[in-house]
C-alpha cells in the first residue's frame, strides 16, 4: 500500500543509510499499514555515537518516539521507532 507519510519516512531512512547515519532499518507488516501512526519501524546505527544525529533527522517527522527494541518479536534490531507521540485516533 502507498502511503505517502511512510514513504517520507522509508526515503529519510535510506538517507540516513547513504549517510552512514543507519546500517539497516525495518518496517514489518508494511503491506498492511494504512497511516504512519500505526508503522512501527526498526533500526540499528552504524554506530551508538551517531544516535543523537539520527533522532534529530527523524524529529522531522511529526510525534517521533523511540525507544530500545528490548522484546525483539517483531525485528532483531536495536531501536523501536514509532510516529503516534500523543495520537489518538
Amino acid at each position: 500500500m502507498n502511503v505517502p507519510d511512510i514513504t517520507k519516512v522509508k526515503d529519510h531512512l535510506d538517507e540516513l543509510k547513504g549517510k552512514e547515519l543507519v546500517k539497516e532499518w525495518e518496517l514489518p507488516y508494511e503491506n498492511l499499514l494504512t497511516r504512519l501512526t500505526a508503522s512501527v519501524f526498526f533500526l540499528e546505527a552504524v554506530d551508538e555515537s551517531k544516535l543523537d544525529e539520527i533522532w534529530k533527522e527523524l524529529d522531522k517527522h511529526p510525534r517521533l518516539t523511540y525507544r530500545k527494541n528490548e522484546e525483539k518479536k517483531l525485528s532483531q534490531l536495536e531501536w523501536r521507532v514509532e510516529f503516534n507521540k500523543d495520537f489518538e485516533l
